[in-house]
Protein backbone atom coordinates (compact mmCIF):
# COMPACT_ATOMS: atom_id res chain seq x y z
CA UNK A 1 0.00 0.00 0.00
CA UNK A 2 1.18 3.30 -0.76
CA UNK A 3 2.28 5.61 1.50
CA UNK A 4 -0.32 7.90 2.60
CA UNK A 5 -0.77 11.78 2.19
CA UNK A 6 -1.10 14.04 5.04
CA UNK A 7 -2.19 17.77 4.57
CA UNK A 8 -0.74 20.20 7.09
CA UNK A 9 -1.06 23.46 8.09
CA UNK A 10 1.06 26.85 6.97
CA UNK A 11 1.77 29.67 8.40
CA UNK A 12 1.68 33.14 6.14
CA UNK A 13 4.80 34.90 6.60
CA UNK A 14 6.61 37.89 4.55
CA UNK A 15 10.24 37.43 3.76
CA UNK A 16 12.33 38.49 0.75
CA UNK A 17 9.78 40.34 -1.14
CA UNK A 18 7.73 37.77 -1.07
CA UNK A 19 4.82 36.30 0.87
CA UNK A 20 5.26 32.39 1.82
CA UNK A 21 2.88 29.80 2.77
CA UNK A 22 5.34 27.83 4.89
CA UNK A 23 5.96 24.96 7.63
CA UNK A 24 9.06 24.05 9.94
CA UNK A 25 10.66 20.91 8.33
CA UNK A 26 10.73 19.55 11.78
CA UNK A 27 7.09 18.91 11.16
CA UNK A 28 7.50 17.74 7.64
CA UNK A 29 9.79 15.24 8.80
CA UNK A 30 8.37 13.94 11.94
CA UNK A 31 5.39 13.55 10.00
CA UNK A 32 7.56 11.85 6.99
CA UNK A 33 10.16 9.45 9.41
CA UNK A 34 8.18 8.64 12.87
CA UNK A 35 4.35 8.33 11.52
CA UNK A 36 5.64 7.04 7.56
CA UNK A 37 3.17 9.55 5.80
CA UNK A 38 3.61 11.84 3.08
CA UNK A 39 3.09 15.65 4.19
CA UNK A 40 1.18 18.28 1.96
CA UNK A 41 1.27 21.72 2.99
CA UNK A 42 -1.92 23.27 2.91
CA UNK A 43 -1.98 27.47 1.40
CA UNK A 44 -3.82 29.43 3.96
CA UNK A 45 -6.11 30.67 1.45
CA UNK A 46 -9.10 30.57 3.78
CA UNK A 47 -12.69 30.44 2.70
CA UNK A 48 -10.83 29.96 -1.07
CA UNK A 49 -10.02 26.69 -0.78
CA UNK A 50 -12.63 23.39 -1.10
CA UNK A 51 -11.55 21.72 1.57
CA UNK A 52 -13.88 18.68 1.18
CA UNK A 53 -11.72 18.29 -1.97
CA UNK A 54 -8.83 18.21 0.77
CA UNK A 55 -9.98 16.07 3.00
CA UNK A 56 -11.40 13.36 -0.39
CA UNK A 57 -7.17 13.16 -1.04
CA UNK A 58 -5.69 12.60 2.34
CA UNK A 59 -6.14 10.23 4.92
CA UNK A 60 -4.62 12.90 7.77
CA UNK A 61 -4.62 16.22 8.91
CA UNK A 62 -1.68 17.70 11.25
CA UNK A 63 -2.23 20.94 12.54
CA UNK A 64 1.07 22.54 13.53
CA UNK A 65 2.92 24.57 16.05
CA UNK A 66 3.73 28.16 15.45
CA UNK A 67 4.67 31.84 16.83
CA UNK A 68 1.73 33.44 15.78
CA UNK A 69 -1.66 33.09 17.94
CA UNK A 70 -5.33 32.18 17.47
CA UNK A 71 -7.13 35.93 17.14
CA UNK A 72 -9.11 36.38 20.19
CA UNK A 73 -12.10 37.47 18.36
CA UNK A 74 -13.04 33.83 17.23
CA UNK A 75 -13.10 33.42 20.99
CA UNK A 76 -14.85 36.01 22.10
CA UNK A 77 -12.13 38.16 23.90
CA UNK A 78 -10.68 41.73 23.29
CA UNK A 79 -7.50 42.10 21.37
CA UNK A 80 -4.53 42.83 23.14
CA UNK A 81 -0.31 43.02 23.31
CA UNK A 82 -0.47 39.89 25.08
CA UNK A 83 -1.85 37.77 22.31
CA UNK A 84 -0.27 39.06 19.16
CA UNK A 85 1.25 37.76 17.08
CA UNK A 86 -1.78 36.82 14.66
CA UNK A 87 -1.74 35.22 11.68
CA UNK A 88 -6.03 35.55 10.36
CA UNK A 89 -5.42 33.91 6.99
CA UNK A 90 -3.97 30.76 9.05
CA UNK A 91 -7.00 31.03 11.10
CA UNK A 92 -9.19 31.08 8.69
CA UNK A 93 -7.88 27.78 7.02
CA UNK A 94 -6.99 25.80 10.08
CA UNK A 95 -10.18 26.11 11.94
CA UNK A 96 -12.77 25.49 9.68
CA UNK A 97 -10.37 21.91 8.05
CA UNK A 98 -10.31 21.22 11.98
CA UNK A 99 -14.26 20.86 12.22
CA UNK A 100 -14.47 19.17 8.87
CA UNK A 101 -11.65 16.80 9.25
CA UNK A 102 -13.63 15.60 12.76
CA UNK A 103 -16.92 15.50 10.87
CA UNK A 104 -15.64 13.17 8.16
CA UNK A 105 -13.61 10.89 10.48
CA UNK A 106 -10.04 12.11 9.13
CA UNK A 107 -7.15 11.15 11.36
CA UNK A 108 -5.96 14.68 13.41
CA UNK A 109 -3.01 15.51 15.33
CA UNK A 110 -2.92 19.00 16.79
CA UNK A 111 0.25 20.39 18.36
CA UNK A 112 1.00 23.47 20.18
CA UNK A 113 -1.19 26.42 18.10
CA UNK A 114 -3.31 23.44 17.26
CA UNK A 115 -4.36 22.17 20.22
CA UNK A 116 -5.64 25.68 20.86
CA UNK A 117 -7.05 25.87 17.22
CA UNK A 118 -8.77 22.68 17.90
CA UNK A 119 -9.66 24.24 21.45
CA UNK A 120 -11.47 27.45 19.74
CA UNK A 121 -12.90 26.16 16.64
CA UNK A 122 -15.01 23.73 19.00
CA UNK A 123 -15.96 26.72 20.66
CA UNK A 124 -13.56 26.57 23.83
CA UNK A 125 -11.78 29.94 24.97
CA UNK A 126 -7.45 30.56 25.46
CA UNK A 127 -5.66 32.06 28.26
CA UNK A 128 -3.09 34.37 27.78
CA UNK A 129 0.45 34.61 29.32
CA UNK A 130 -0.46 32.12 31.74
CA UNK A 131 3.13 32.03 33.62
CA UNK A 132 1.44 35.67 35.32
CA UNK A 133 -1.85 33.71 36.59
CA UNK A 134 -1.23 32.24 40.17
CA UNK A 135 0.01 28.80 41.09
CA UNK A 136 1.70 28.42 36.96
CA UNK A 137 4.77 27.55 35.71
CA UNK A 138 6.69 29.84 33.16
CA UNK A 139 5.78 27.22 30.43
CA UNK A 140 7.77 29.43 27.85
CA UNK A 141 11.02 28.24 26.12
CA UNK A 142 14.05 29.45 27.91
CA UNK A 143 15.88 32.24 26.62
CA UNK A 144 18.56 30.96 24.33
CA UNK A 145 19.67 30.95 20.78
CA UNK A 146 20.37 27.17 20.66
CA UNK A 147 17.02 25.48 19.42
CA UNK A 148 17.89 22.32 21.54
CA UNK A 149 17.61 24.29 24.64
CA UNK A 150 14.64 26.33 23.36
CA UNK A 151 12.50 22.71 22.83
CA UNK A 152 14.44 20.86 26.06
CA UNK A 153 12.13 18.59 27.70
CA UNK A 154 11.86 19.70 30.84
CA UNK A 155 8.44 19.34 32.40
CA UNK A 156 6.24 16.03 33.68
CA UNK A 157 2.13 15.79 32.54
CA UNK A 158 0.27 13.24 33.93
CA UNK A 159 -2.21 11.44 31.74
CA UNK A 160 -5.78 10.07 32.13
CA UNK A 161 -6.11 6.82 33.03
CA UNK A 162 -8.43 5.01 30.05
CA UNK A 163 -7.35 8.03 27.37
CA UNK A 164 -6.18 7.46 24.29
CA UNK A 165 -3.24 8.74 25.12
CA UNK A 166 -2.54 6.48 28.20
CA UNK A 167 -3.02 3.63 25.19
CA UNK A 168 -0.47 5.77 22.96
CA UNK A 169 1.65 5.94 25.86
CA UNK A 170 1.42 2.73 27.77
CA UNK A 171 2.09 4.93 31.37
CA UNK A 172 0.52 7.40 33.38
CA UNK A 173 3.44 10.28 33.28
CA UNK A 174 5.76 11.25 30.72
CA UNK A 175 8.71 14.66 30.10
CA UNK A 176 7.67 17.03 27.82
CA UNK A 177 8.44 20.10 26.27
CA UNK A 178 7.03 23.38 26.63
CA UNK A 179 7.53 26.17 24.56
CA UNK A 180 4.24 28.67 25.01
CA UNK A 181 2.72 31.14 27.03
CA UNK A 182 -1.26 30.33 25.80
CA UNK A 183 -3.12 27.98 26.80
CA UNK A 184 -6.51 26.00 27.00
CA UNK A 185 -8.96 27.74 29.54
CA UNK A 186 -12.15 26.72 29.13
CA UNK A 187 -12.48 23.63 26.97
CA UNK A 188 -14.22 23.26 24.21
CA UNK A 189 -17.47 20.53 25.34
CA UNK A 190 -16.69 18.48 22.52
CA UNK A 191 -13.02 17.82 23.90
CA UNK A 192 -11.99 15.08 26.96
CA UNK A 193 -9.19 15.91 29.10
CA UNK A 194 -6.44 13.75 28.23
CA UNK A 195 -3.37 14.89 30.10
CA UNK A 196 -1.96 17.70 32.65
CA UNK A 197 1.08 19.29 33.98
CA UNK A 198 2.03 19.97 37.55
CA UNK A 199 0.24 23.08 37.69
CA UNK A 200 -2.84 22.02 36.12
CA UNK A 201 -2.25 23.13 32.90
CA UNK A 202 -4.27 21.03 30.16
CA UNK A 203 -1.60 20.06 28.04
CA UNK A 204 -3.44 17.20 25.68
CA UNK A 205 -7.00 16.63 25.27
CA UNK A 206 -9.05 14.30 22.67
CA UNK A 207 -12.30 14.70 20.94
CA UNK A 208 -15.25 13.09 22.49
CA UNK A 209 -16.78 10.18 20.77
CA UNK A 210 -14.65 10.74 17.68
CA UNK A 211 -14.92 8.62 14.28
CA UNK A 212 -11.05 8.62 13.99
CA UNK A 213 -7.87 9.35 15.69
CA UNK A 214 -8.00 13.01 17.17
CA UNK A 215 -6.03 14.37 19.33
CA UNK A 216 -4.38 17.66 20.66
CA UNK A 217 -1.13 18.26 22.80
CA UNK A 218 0.44 21.21 23.79
CA UNK A 219 4.05 20.72 23.69
CA UNK A 220 6.30 19.70 20.84
CA UNK A 221 6.87 15.84 19.79
CA UNK A 222 8.18 16.77 16.37
CA UNK A 223 11.15 18.19 17.94
CA UNK A 224 12.26 14.99 19.46
CA UNK A 225 11.00 12.58 17.74
CA UNK A 226 14.01 10.90 16.73
CA UNK A 227 15.06 10.02 20.24
CA UNK A 228 12.32 10.44 22.71
CA UNK A 229 10.17 7.36 22.40
CA UNK A 230 6.82 9.43 23.65
CA UNK A 231 7.54 11.97 20.41
CA UNK A 232 7.66 9.29 18.19
CA UNK A 233 4.62 7.19 19.83
CA UNK A 234 2.02 9.76 19.08
CA UNK A 235 3.51 10.30 15.58
CA UNK A 236 3.53 6.53 15.27
CA UNK A 237 -0.58 5.91 16.30
CA UNK A 238 -1.66 9.22 13.82
CA UNK A 239 0.38 7.46 10.74
CA UNK A 240 -1.14 4.16 12.04
CA UNK A 241 -4.64 5.97 12.12
CA UNK A 242 -4.24 7.49 8.73
CA UNK A 243 -3.20 4.13 7.24
CA UNK A 244 -6.46 2.86 8.56
CA UNK A 245 -8.57 5.53 7.29
CA UNK A 246 -6.61 4.42 3.37
CA UNK A 247 -7.47 1.17 3.64
CA UNK A 248 -10.85 1.59 4.10
CA UNK A 249 -11.47 4.25 1.43
CA UNK A 250 -9.50 2.26 -0.85
CA UNK A 251 -11.98 -0.65 -0.26
CA UNK A 252 -15.46 1.69 -0.28
CA UNK A 253 -13.39 3.27 -3.66
CA UNK A 254 -12.46 -0.33 -5.20
CA UNK A 255 -16.15 -1.26 -4.38
CA UNK A 256 -17.79 1.96 -6.04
Amino acid sequence: MRQPLVAITSDVRSFENYTWHATPDQYLMAAYDAAGVIPLIVPSFGDGLDIDAILDGVDGVLITGSKSNVHPALYGVAPSAAHEPYDPARDATSLPLIRRAIERGVPLLAICRGIQELNVALGGTLATEIQELEGRQDHRAPQSDRQAERFAIRHSVHIKPGSCLAEVMRSEAIDVNSVHRQAIDMPAPQLAIEAVADDGTIEAVSVKNARAFAVGVQWHPEYWVKSDSSSRKIFAAFGDAARAHKAVRERLLAAE
